[in-house]
């Protein structure tokens, strides 16, 4: 049985019910905030003929220029960033010309290190880096509670109670109500 979908009219497709949850949503305002501000930052590179450049890139490559080649392992655990993650990073820094990789000590290992193109554009991602700082600073002095308050109050929430842990008590099988068994 379908069930209408209140906005349209229209009738749900099989195995789905009521409307749409991506339509009503807590997490949607925070994701877009942040996807807002890093496309900010995406923008300011155009403006300034910074290209190949993502924000996502701007750790890692300030980063190795700081501390030299590392193996994608050291340099996730110092971004706190899963292998996993770093390494589609650093995949994707390779194709722009940013970094290149070489076996690492082992077999098991890549290491990672700037190329000239990489190092050149390192002193304007670190004076970008500090510039946002001061935005972000200059936004949390506006707002009546400290952004940093406000992620350590979460954190702390957190620590008492996992994101994962009040999904899964919430996740049904069905998406009936029924919690998973």
């Amino acid at each position: 049985m379908t069930t209408p979908h209140p906005a349209s009219g229209q009738e749900n497709p099989p195995g789905t019910h009521g409307p749409d949850p991506t339509e009503h949503t807590h997490w949607g305002p925070l994701r877009a905030l942040l996807n807002s501000l890093d496309d900010d930052i995406a923008r300011l590179y155009t403006e300034r003929g910074v290209h190949g450049i993502r924000p996502r890139f701007t750790m890692p490559l300030i980063r190795l220029g700081r501390r030299g080649p590392m193996t994608i392992r050291e340099l996730a655990e110092s971004l706190n960033l899963t292998h996993s993650a770093l390494s589609q990073t650093v995949s994707a820094l390779r194709r722009e010309g940013f970094v290149s990789t070489r076996p690492g000590a082992d077999a098991r290992t890549r290491e990672v290190e700037l190329t000239a193109s990489g190092r050149d554009i390192v002193p304007f991602l670190e004076a970008e880096w500090r510039a946002t700082e001061q935005a972000v600073a200059e936004l949390d002095a506006e707002i009546p509670y400290p952004l940093l308050q406000v992620v350590r109050d979460l954190e702390a929430a957190l620590e008492r109670r996992s994101f994962h842990d009040r999904i899964a008590g919430r996740l049904t099988d069905t998406g009936t109500g029924n919690p998973s068994t």
